[in-house]
């Protein structure tokens, strides 16, 4: 399916590609609006503000429509610079990839997962500036000036998704009314879909593939014939029933985990990471579809940045690779051809041998015309791309006054029941419990570490209180619903492939991990059925009640083998206004301080216990 392999190339990211023909395209962000003084750099906004700015805005859909005209064959193509993604499964401006098996140049299951994205939104933006400035230059006198200063400081916008846990609404509409050179019309919506003209063939997408029976992208499709449609309806309502796990996933995510290494992938962290959000999005959104929001991504990184600045990547193996990375490469901050390591490793579980070597870096990335790639390290800030975003101002200030402000910026977004205020009775129900998740004083939660290498992906597990409704189809928003992860397909073939099934006691070779909190369906029950929030009081609740459900995107029900899925409740207490009781460069600022994770026990097989 789409969503499994991230065929970014039908994502639609609100960006545009113009043609530019070069050897080797130089990716140098947009400088244009830059305050050269100050370093005040022109913002990326939310796309629920960004529709509300007129000729911005009108530049922008013009710009995606000059796209979706452009030729397939083109490097710079939609076609070709979204494939870098995914599919199309091809070179990109003359950077080979030998991994045999592996899709596309994202660096997924990998230390290099949220900086890979920098450059890969900043190309677009780059391009999309190029657009806007040509077509705002056609406008007559009377709106000239405007539509010319807009395309000047235009920035790609970006969905916020735990702030706003639905679609942007004209995405889903076929047409949409601009102001155009011509005058006020009515156009059909780029954001609406991608037409393929021609449609996608082998070797550019394997023979049968999914997303070569449509002939333009979809979201959520009716069936995978060649006629499908999208059902927004349906994106929505799974969206609204996860909206909870969601926010409260960002929220922990910013506001309780200090280092890079756990924050950044589902490879390295016991539970929650920046790419088990992304997968969440990218499954539900792009549910047998082709949608996702990149930009949020590069985002939610530069806030984590502020709020931790000293943390950054450290040397760990990629278990899967990419299409230039082999399976089992070494990969840090510095990553580039052929360069021995320069600090001893960790030997992980899933690799046979420890490698000497780091592979490529962010490919295909150029960041010179002479051919020399970005690293890690030398995209660490979005400085240079000449764009920032309203949270984090980075100029006229400190790294600890940013760090600060940032953590201001972050509970007023996502904490609204006031986690990080001193309890009152404000924030209690009459029965004495929290009203929100987030200041509840012991948070609960699953952790999943499973073998999609044994597993039939993409697929969604699906967690219950009670069980679920009998019905397969009403599952994803059932109203007992806790949350959905979805499980995507490995990129590329593991260097090790586990035993089928591995054995029960060993670590799974290479695990996907994945969390979603338990804590906000908790507080739905009734103070009669769980007093408090405590061990002794939420362990034999979950042990009768919690429940878990595998299922393709199109509904079918999947039986997973023993051992390719671990579920482990785990639980921390939480301090709020307390004493050291959590860790971090965020702690004892405004966040609230967090415990260490407790292990209370694996759930025994898909209907609990």
């Amino acid at each position: 399916m789409a969503i499994a392999r991230c065929r970014t190339s039908w994502i639609l990211l609100f960006f545009v590609v113009c043609t530019i023909a070069s050897a080797t395209f130089v990716i140098t962000g947009v400088h244009a609006g830059v305050n050269a003084v100050t370093g005040q750099r022109p913002f990326r906004q939310e796309f629920s503000t960004f529709q509300n700015t007129g000729p911005a805005f009108d530049l922008y859909i013009q710009a995606l429509q000059q796209l979706a005209q452009t030729n397939q064959s083109a490097m710079l193509s939609y076609y070709a610079v979204a494939g870098i993604h995914g599919y199309p499964n091809v070179p990109w401006d003359g950077v080979l990839g030998d991994n045999t098996g592996a899709i596309g140049y994202c660096t997924h299951t990998s230390i290099l997962f949220p900086t890979w994205h920098r450059p890969y939104v900043a190309l677009y933006e780059q391009l999309l500036h190029t657009n806007a400035r040509s077509i705002a230059a056609t406008y007559n006198s009377t709106n000239g000036a405007a539509y010319r200063a807009a395309a000047e400081t235009f920035r790609i916008p970006y969905w916020d998704w735990s702030l706003n846990p639905t679609m942007p609404a004209l995405v889903n509409v076929p047409n949409i009314t601009i102001t155009t050179p011509a005058g006020v019309q009515n156009v059909p919506n780029p954001l609406y879909n991608y037409t393929f003209n021609p449609l996608p063939t082998s070797p550019d997408f394997p023979e049968g593939d999914d997303v070569s029976q449509f002939l333009s992208s979809v979201r959520y499709p009716t069936s995978l014939a060649p006629n499908a449609t999208s059902q927004p309806a349906k994106v929505n309502k799974q969206l609204q029933a996860n909206a909870d796990s969601l926010h409260d996933l960002t929220y922990q995510l910013l506001a309780s985990e200090p280092d890079y290494t756990n924050f950044t992938s589902s490879a390295f962290s016991q539970g929650n990471s920046l790419e088990n959000l992304h997968n969440m999005i990218h499954g539900i959104v792009g549910n047998g579809g082709q949608m996702a929001y990149l930009a949020n991504v590069d985002r939610l990184t530069t806030i984590w940045q502020a709020l931790y600045p000293t943390s950054f990547t450290t040397p760990e193996a990629d278990a899967y690779g990419t299409f230039t990375n082999p399976s089992g490469s070494i990969e840090d901050a510095n990553t580039r051809t052929s360069a021995p390591l320069s600090a001893p490793l960790t030997k992980r579980p899933y690799q046979s041998t420890l490698l000497t070597h780091l592979p490529l870096a962010l490919t295909p990335f150029h960041a010179s015309p002479n051919g020399t790639l970005y690293t890690s390290a030398t995209v660490r800030s979005p400085r240079p791309f000449g764009y920032a975003y309203p949270e984090v101002q980075d100029w006229n200030t400190t790294a600890a006054q940013l760090s600060a402000t940032v953590r201001a910026v972050v509970n007023s977004l996502y904490d609204p029941a006031g986690a990080t205020r001193k309890r009152s009775v404000a924030t209690r129900n009459p029965d004495g419990r929290a009203t929100s998740a987030l200041a509840a004083e012991y948070q609960w939660a699953v952790n999943i570490a499973a073998d999609v290498s044994n597993l039939p992906t993409p697929l969604f597990l699906h967690f219950y209180l009670a069980a679920p409704p009998p019905s397969p189809q009403a599952w994803p928003s059932a109203p007992n619903l806790i949350a959905s992860l979805p499980l995507l397909s490995p990129p590329a073939p593991p260097i090790n492939p586990p035993p089928n099934p591995p054995p029960p006691d060993s670590p799974l070779q290479p695990p996907t991990r994945g969390q979603l909190p338990l804590t906000h369906a908790l507080l739905r029950l009734p103070a009669s059925a769980l007093p408090d929030l405590s061990p002794p009081a939420v362990l034999p609740l979950l042990e009768s009640m919690l429940q878990w459900r595998a299922q393709r995107s199109d509904g079918e029900v999947v039986v997973v083998g023993e051992g390719a899925v671990r579920v482990t409740v785990v639980g921390r207490g939480v301090r709020v206004g307390g004493l050291g009781m959590g860790k971090g460069e965020g702690v004892g600022g405004g966040f609230p301080e967090y415990g260490a994770w407790e292990q209370w026990g694996d759930v025994q097989g898909s209907e609990g216990g």
